[in-house]
């Protein structure tokens, strides 16, 4: 079994209180100090889970210049003031970054009992498709 050092439970809590920020931030019309806070939580978060290295690893790669650039700049552009010109940049940059993991998330999804069938309706099936890779050929 993996053991979880204490920093990495900070870290996933950064992380968490992030996300929670984030989404108060938009359920309440773009409150740009509620969208900055989570992404300087999240961002916080990710450092302290995975480490300071890899972190920048992750984001200065070569291949990953266009996506970690939309990504700062709308933070960036969350901590100027305009949050929701700002949030629509930031997630361009996260598709753009994780793009490459999603495949793999929705395959473990696919795996759960409840959220799995969810994720096998006829109108869901084929949006899900095209964002993980057809299940059938997983098979």
């Amino acid at each position: 079994m993996i053991q979880i050092t204490d920093t990495q439970k900070i870290g996933v809590g950064f992380a968490a209180f992030g996300v929670t920020f984030i989404f108060l931030g938009v359920i309440l019309f773009f409150d740009k100090g509620l969208l900055a806070i989570g992404n300087i939580l999240f961002l916080a978060g990710l450092a302290f889970v995975v480490g300071l290295e890899r972190t920048f690893r992750f984001f200065f790669q070569r291949h990953k210049w266009k996506g970690s650039g939309a990504f700062f700049g709308g933070i960036l552009t969350v901590l100027l003031g305009w949050p929701l010109i700002g949030m629509c940049v930031e997630v361009y940059g996260f598709v753009i970054l994780f793009s490459g993991f999603f495949p793999v998330a929705v395959n473990f999804l696919r795996r759960m009992p409840v959220i799995g069938q969810l994720l096998n309706l006829p109108f869901i099936s084929g949006f899900v498709d095209r964002i993980g890779g057809d299940s059938k050929m997983n098979v």
